[in-house]
């Protein structure tokens, strides 16, 4: 199954992007093939090769499919960026690859990076989707200060997860049933003591990841994979 991105499938004939072109290409996909197409909003589409031209390859959309392999939970990770890029674009990916809806990189008092190039990590997450074969892109916040977003997240099931937190619950024992989480992860260093004490007068609850020491990154891959496990 050859899978591939277009934001926009309302229409029944769909010009691809060059990039999306040339990959049919490279795959040797002629004319009167079929592939699939997704939108990243859940629609999943089977579509022939009408033209495949190596910069505006058409094709003809032939079934739709809604809400396709959606999942029964939405699990938001809002977490620190990591100081080497390549470590949080892996992180992107792999979340990705297992399940997540929403990624909020936030910035904390103990923050190795500022600044993210969104554009460039957007197309991870797409190159991610098309290679896990979902229909639902993540959403992917702009970088936000660790103050604000605390203040003003509203979700009812909302954790911070820190290495300030063994003597909490572990993540696996506080999602149960819930079908929409948010979980806070921090940078390297931590989270600050006053970070913490802003998060539980939040109404955050404070959990731990086990008694191994992570980075950031492994911190992120094992709240997806735990909540893949206790929530799907």
């Amino acid at each position: 199954m050859h899978l591939f991105y277009h934001p926009d499938l309302s229409g029944d004939l769909v010009t691809v992007t060059p990039e999306e072109s040339r990959h049919i290409s490279v795959l040797r996909l002629k004319p009167g093939e079929s592939i699939y197409l997704t939108d990243g909003n859940g629609l999943l589409c089977k579509a022939l090769i009408a033209d495949s031209s190596t910069r505006a390859c058409q094709l003809q959309i032939m079934e739709r499919h809604h809400e396709y392999q959606k999942k029964p939970y939405y699990l938001h990770i809002a977490i620190a960026p990591t100081k080497q890029m390549e470590r949080f674009e892996w992180f992107l990916e792999k979340a990705t690859e297992i399940g997540i809806d929403e990624i909020t990189p936030v910035i904390c008092r103990h923050a190795e990076r500022r600044e993210l190039k969104t554009e460039r990590l957007q197309k991870i997450l797409q190159s991610a989707i098309k290679q896990s074969l979902k229909s639902y892109l993540p959403r992917l916040n702009e970088p936000v200060e660790f103050v604000p977003f605390v203040k003003n997240t509203v979700t009812a099931d909302k954790f911070i997860a820190s290495g300030k937190s063994e003597d909490q619950f572990h993540i696996r024992n506080v999602l149960g049933q819930k079908k929409e989480v948010l979980i806070l992860i921090g940078p390297e260093g931590d989270f600050s003591e006053s970070e913490l004490s802003l998060a539980m007068n939040c109404e955050f609850q404070q959990v731990n990841l086990g008694k191994s020491r992570l980075r950031t990154e492994t911190a992120g891959i094992f709240v997806c994979a735990a909540a893949a496990m206790a929530l799907s």
